[in-house]
């Protein structure tokens, strides 16, 4: 694999994953603003879009945490371990949370986007769900193959 793109992807998830902390520790702060400025509905569901943002961001940052773990497993060469089934079947439970939390928030305040999001994390669990069962196959053929050596 082309190691400038890995060294890309592990920058990008290293922001992201900072990024994302900064965007939790002030979404009260900005979840005001965005209400003065946006939409009444947001200041009239104050609390359900902070608690629900917040728990969509807890969680997206636990995916993150996990894309950077199995970054570490493919910058050292050896990506085909069971820490990364692992982590591929923690991120599918962390979409399914932040699709259900937004679920539940489309009830408060429906728009597309918000359905899009249900969407797109719902598919997402279901991805990371296969991919765990591709790459927990994959692990068994490496470590059978490794003792036939």
């Amino acid at each position: 694999m082309d190691s400038k793109l890995v060294k890309f992807t592990k920058t990008v998830l290293d922001v992201m994953f900072g990024g994302g902390f900064f965007v939790l520790f002030t979404l009260p702060v900005s979840l005001k603003l965005l209400g003065k400025y946006y939409s009444a509905k947001i200041e009239e569901n104050f609390l359900i879009m902070l608690v629900s943002l917040a728990v969509c961001g807890v969680f997206g940052i636990l995916i993150i945490a996990q894309l950077r773990r199995m970054m570490r497993t493919v910058i050292g060469g050896n990506c085909f371990v069971y820490a990364n089934v692992e982590s591929l079947q923690k991120m599918a439970v962390f979409s399914i949370v932040i699709a259900g939390v937004t679920l539940t928030k489309l009830f408060v305040m429906p728009t597309p986007a918000t359905a899009v999001v249900v969407l797109v994390f719902f598919i997402a669990a279901l991805f990371s769900q296969v991919l765990s069962h591709v790459f927990e196959k994959a692990v068994s053929y490496k470590e059978e193959n490794d003792l036939t050596i």
